[in-house]
């Protein structure tokens, strides 16, 4: 194997490795279907292989127009961006809020930590929910639920009233922090899915940094309710175009030499078998009409593709069926099983300790730019969020093209077949980025420079987590997509780190100081993220045998 990537056995298959260019040169191991048979990409992706490969039905999501495919993920993202602002959209009022509620800031701090470890509780909840009967039940009730609780929020008087709502609203929260990867793999092909995660994650991280920003000015001439408000209305806004234009995208699609039942290698169809074969249907723009059953390869007919399309009013049903004949209890455990596969326990220590230290920033900021020597005004202190909200449509701009471009490189230097790990070249942009980020904010802080010195580096510090995402979320659904739900519950785990830091960091802050803080959350982010290399050599041996042992065979894969 190139590049350091440790091989397994020669003529063995790895879940996630997959034929992604067409080769002259392709493995024999890979070349069980010819590659004019597979349906391929149009324009300037004419030569990757489609992976997954689509049905030949007008359901199977993969086969939508890019236009409904690319609302879906427009209408999920926007609720996404406004369930990120939620959380630290209070945090330039921190001061003012304590003092109408008669709390200490320490107080309300750990609101937002039990919001965090509510999110993290829910997912063991919704996430096999939408495994079992699909993503579309249960981004309508969490869409319910937010706006319910903003409505709440608007109407709290006091702290008791002010954390039902706020622990209320971290219920829905969860599905659209995690749950839109989840979509994006039933919507898209591996070549397309990095770009569109990042979109998601601009969504979200511009949300949480642009809700601070907008917030400040709220609180100040509006008051603190008018953030429920305002989040009550977007979110009824939301409500029914989450309910007319996001349909069920879960979709059961045999497996491929399933669909290939009838093709006989060497021979082409068999004449016998082509009537009952269900093999994938060529592309438009690459099939060749033919008579002659013998000759290679022939056109037979797709599987689905007599299915009659779904109308619209089909695609508003709530439930639509059962999408995994597995027990909930079965599914509910897997998370904490797949927790310790390799690369899952990788991305749960890249996601946590990036976004959890991003959460810390959204706590301290207004203890550190209301007093000396910043005196920043609530507004003020709302507007440090413009930082990372341009870097994060910077980063997010970058990384996701970037991901997918350098992944269909690497697979056609690698005789066409791409790697899961092709993913994580590009963490070396977030590891350099990150590392300025938190190292420079602590710095700045300590020896008090001017305020755009902290700011900028706070923006950074976004900037290396839109970066990071970009390739963590594309590595676990290609090396696990068939466990996406489960490995994405697991991987946030992260929020009771989250919790356990929130809870305590202010006082943190104060005992130690801002140099100290974040010269230790620095070190353990650039930890971590150097963890990166043993998966790049060790990670497709760590996928060859989880996919060879035979307990996670039997308990992990569907009945």
């Amino acid at each position: 194997m190139a590049w350091g990537i440790l091989d397994v056995p020669a003529g063995k298959t790895v879940p996630g490795t997959v034929v992604l260019a067409d080769r002259s040169d392709l493995p024999s191991e890979y070349g069980h279907i010819p590659a004019e048979l597979l349906r391929h990409g149009t324009g300037n992706f004419a030569n990757v292989v489609l992976s997954p490969q689509p049905t030949s039905s007008p359901n199977d999501p993969l086969n939508w127009p890019t236009w409904r495919k690319d609302l879906v993920l427009l209408i999920t993202g926007l609720s996404a961006g406004v369930v990120g602002a939620y959380g630290p959209m209070l945090s330039p009022g921190f001061i003012v809020i304590s003092e109408d509620l008669d709390i200490s800031i320490d107080v309300l701090s750990q609101a937002t930590a039990w919001v965090v470890l509510v999110i993290g509780l829910s997912l063991f909840v919704f996430n096999p929910m939408a495994k079992k009967i699909g993503r579309r039940p249960v981004y309508l009730a969490c869409s319910i639920i937010m706006f319910t609780a903003s409505i709440w929020g608007a109407f709290a008087k006091n702290y008791g009233s002010f954390l039902g709502s706020r622990v209320w609203g971290a219920l829905g929260m969860a599905p659209y922090e995690i749950l839109v990867q989840c979509t994006i793999a039933d919507l898209y092909f591996v070549h397309q899915r990095a770009t569109r995660i990042a979109a998601w994650n601009m969504f979200l991280l511009c949300g949480i940094s642009g809700g601070s920003l907008i917030s400040g000015y709220i609180i100040e001439n509006q008051g603190w309710h008018w953030m429920f408000i305002w989040c009550a209305i977007i979110f009824g806004a939301l409500l029914p175009l989450v309910y007319l234009f996001v349909p069920e995208t879960a979709y059961i699609r045999p497996p491929l030499e399933q669909r290939f039942a009838g093709y006989d290698v060497g021979r082409g169809v068999t004449p016998e078998k082509a009537e009952l074969a269900a093999a994938v249907e060529m592309s438009e723009n690459t099939t060749k009409t033919t008579t002659d059953a013998e000759s290679a390869p022939a056109r037979i007919v797709g599987y689905g593709a007599d299915d009659p399309k779904h109308s619209f009013w089909r695609s508003l049903q709530i439930f639509t069926g059962i999408y995994s004949h597995t027990s909930m209890l079965r599914i509910f455990i897997r998370p904490f099983i797949i927790f310790f596969y390799p690369g899952v326990f990788w991305g749960f220590l890249m996601y946590g300790a990036t976004l959890t230290w991003i959460v810390v920033f959204s706590v301290v900021n207004a203890s550190i730019f209301t007093v000396e020597p910043y005196n920043f005004s609530v507004s003020q202190t709302g507007l440090i969020s413009l930082s990372p909200f341009i870097f994060t449509l910077l980063g997010e701009g970058i990384s996701g093209p970037l991901n997918d471009y350098i992944t269909i490189w690497l697979a056609r230097k690698n005789h066409g077949i791409y790697e899961p790990e092709f993913r994580l070249p590009l963490i070396i942009l977030p590891l350099i980025i990150g590392a300025a980020g938190f190292y420079g904010f602590g710095a700045t802080i300590h020896y008090e420079t001017h305020w755009s010195g902290p700011v900028l580096c706070f923006g950074l510090a976004n900037m290396a987590l839109a970066c990071l995402n970009a390739s963590v979320f594309p590595y676990i659904l290609d090396a696990h997509n068939e466990l996406s739900e489960e490995a994405f519950v697991a991987i946030n785990a992260r929020n009771f780190l989250t919790f356990g830091l929130t809870y305590f960091v202010n006082d943190w802050l104060a005992k130690s100081g801002a140099l100290n803080v974040f010269l230790v959350l620095g070190s353990i982010y650039v930890g971590v993220v150097l963890t990166t290399i043993p998966l790049w050599i060790y990670g497709k041996r760590a996928r060859y045998y989880i996919a060879n042992n035979k307990f996670l065979q039997k308990f992990m894969q569907e009945d």
